[in-house]
């Protein structure tokens, strides 16, 4: 079993724009694969752990991966007080036999995958000629969300609205200096800048109350991602579309049963769905986030590591069976 670490994922040099290819192939293989939805268990208070599994389909060429169907189980957990308070891992199988491949520190697969599922999510649901976004939270999700972006459509020139909190606005402009295709701009007013923007990402990790009281403020054409689910609710029942990632994953939200014309993400990206049927139409997208795209990322790192020196851990199993 190797046992691949976060350096050494960081290591490869993947880019922001394989992120968003392996994002495409994942979303491409998600009616084929084996995808329950995810379980949580509550130890305390807000504290969780997230159970994730997924079967990838299997393959019809004996590829590189030597014939290998993939199953992964990706454990996310939140424990107020450690450092980090969110941690991810995954042991990632052979499920032709059933062997144990590598435990997989997760924490840059899910960040760089969510920001690349954001950035998929904003160029196929915007509308036409779309260029200035908005941004509220911007930590590590928000940057890889920028990255995906930027990398993605590097002939398109970005206007890029940030909402000022502390000196983070003023760090995430430094990170981006080197890019040539994006303009940003600070602003005070959440509210000023939902007036003005095409596409509309809130990255933030909680939210007490809404972050726009009054949706109307939203202009016609908006496209709405609300990165990690929070504060924007009241745009559920009143946008023309909401998009999912998943159904069984979003179907237990509160306003689900009034969404007004609902689909999945993927669907829009195989071409089954146009997505967005007018240029006016106000369109929220929910990515609840997949095992489908992680396991993908998994597998992909796990081949990359091969022939590479990773530390492994020998399991010894029986052969035969035994009696206790």
């Amino acid at each position: 079993m190797k046992i691949i670490s976060e350096q050494l994922i960081r290591s490869l040099g993947i880019t922001p724009k394989q992120c968003v290819e392996w994002i495409y192939e994942s979303f491409n293989m998600k009616k084929d694969a084996q995808l329950p939805a995810k379980i949580s268990v509550h130890p305390a208070d807000y504290d969780f752990f997230t159970s994730m599994p997924c079967l990838l389909p299997a393959s019809d060429e004996e590829g590189s991966n030597g014939g290998i169907r993939y199953f992964g189980i990706k454990e996310v957990h939140r424990i107020e007080g450690a450092v980090p308070s969110l941690g991810s891992d995954m042991m990632l199988y052979n499920a032709k036999s059933g062997e144990l491949l590598a435990l997989v520190d997760c924490d840059w697969i899910t960040t760089m995958r969510t920001g690349a599922v954001a950035a998929v999510s904003a160029k196929a649901l915007r509308k036409d000629g779309a260029t200035t976004y908005g941004m509220v939270g911007l930590g590590n999700t928000g940057r890889a969300a920028m990255l995906c972006i930027l990398e993605a459509e590097p002939e398109k020139h970005f206007k890029v609205k940030l909402l000022r909190y502390k000196d983070q606005a003023e760090l995430f402009i430094e990170r981006f200096k080197d890019y040539t295709n994006v303009t940003f701009e600070v602003v005070d007013d959440i509210n000023e800048m939902v007036r003005s923007v095409d596409v509309f990402l809130s990255c933030i990790t909680s939210a007490n109350g809404l972050l726009v009281e009054d949706e109307r403020n939203f202009l016609p054409g908006v496209t709405v991602i609300p990165v990690h689910m929070r504060g924007l609710q009241n745009c559920d029942t009143t946008f023309d579309r909401v998009f999912g990632d998943d159904t069984d994953h979003v179907k237990g939200f509160k306003y689900f049963p009034q969404f007004k014309d609902y689909n999945e993400i993927g669907e829009v990206l195989a071409g089954r769905d146009p997505g967005r049927k007018s240029q006016e139409q106000r369109i929220i997208d929910y990515n609840y986030g997949l095992a489908l795209h992680d396991v993908v990322y998994a597998s992909k790192i796990y081949e990359l590591v091969a022939g590479k020196d990773v530390p492994n851990v020998e399991i010894v199993k029986e052969t035969e069976k035994f009696w206790v």
